[in-house]
């Protein structure tokens, strides 16, 4: 694993302004996403899950959101806020972790009593190197227990190293199990990139 690991507990808490970026080495861009890849924000249309990555593993459901600005101005713009504050409030965190560092919102959810749960088993595959996170930062209380309860959801903040280009795919795997969604959404995100310019253009 490069780097170390690094999982702090914090419940979920919603700050009152953004929290300021810092300087981790070279500076890090509170934007990491390449401009071109920029829309304007309030424009788009899509839902949470049409950016999420899922996988399955037994009885366990796990959910890979990515927090990159470039991706979630594609959202409606009640829930671009939402995932746009929620990486605001957790920038400085995440910064922490290492240089570039890329930000995922992770759910787990059993639909069994007693599943196993290890946080550690996740995983991105891109283009060749297999990325271990450097940060796990709890959202919910009991994130890092060893079981999950029957229709319980525990969710954090996964840092990974960076930089990644968000219009490549990669895989998300966990322990044996792998999910090549980001292949099939790529393309969704490209139409819903080029309806936003036509939408804030007037056009």
């Amino acid at each position: 694993m490069n780097g170390h690991w690094i999982v702090v507990g914090l419940g979920i808490a919603c700050a009152s302004a953004p929290a300021a970026s810092r300087d981790v080495g070279n500076a890090v861009p509170v934007v990491s996403a390449p401009q071109d890849t920029l829309v304007p924000a309030g424009f788009g249309t899509l839902r949470q899950d049409a950016i999420t990555a899922t996988l399955r593993d037994g009885s366990l459901l796990i959910k890979v959101t990515p927090l990159d600005e470039g991706v979630i101005r594609l959202l409606a713009p009640d829930t671009y806020q939402r995932m746009h504050a929620l990486a605001e409030n957790r920038r400085a965190d995440a910064e922490s972790a290492g240089p570039e560092p890329q930000m995922f919102l992770v759910s787990f959810f059993s639909y069994q009593p007693n599943t196993p749960f290890h946080q550690e088993n996740l995983q991105l595959s891109y283009q060749g190197r297999l990325l271990q996170p450097i940060g796990v930062f709890p959202l919910t209380t009991n994130f890092g227990r060893p079981e999950l309860e029957q229709q319980e959801r525990q969710s954090a903040i996964y840092v990974f190293p960076g930089p990644l280009d968000y219009r490549q795919p990669f895989v998300v795997r966990y322990g044996m199990t792998s999910s090549n969604d980001w292949t099939r959404i790529i393309p969704n995100l490209d139409l819903e990139r080029a309806k936003v310019r036509a939408r804030a253009g007037g056009g």
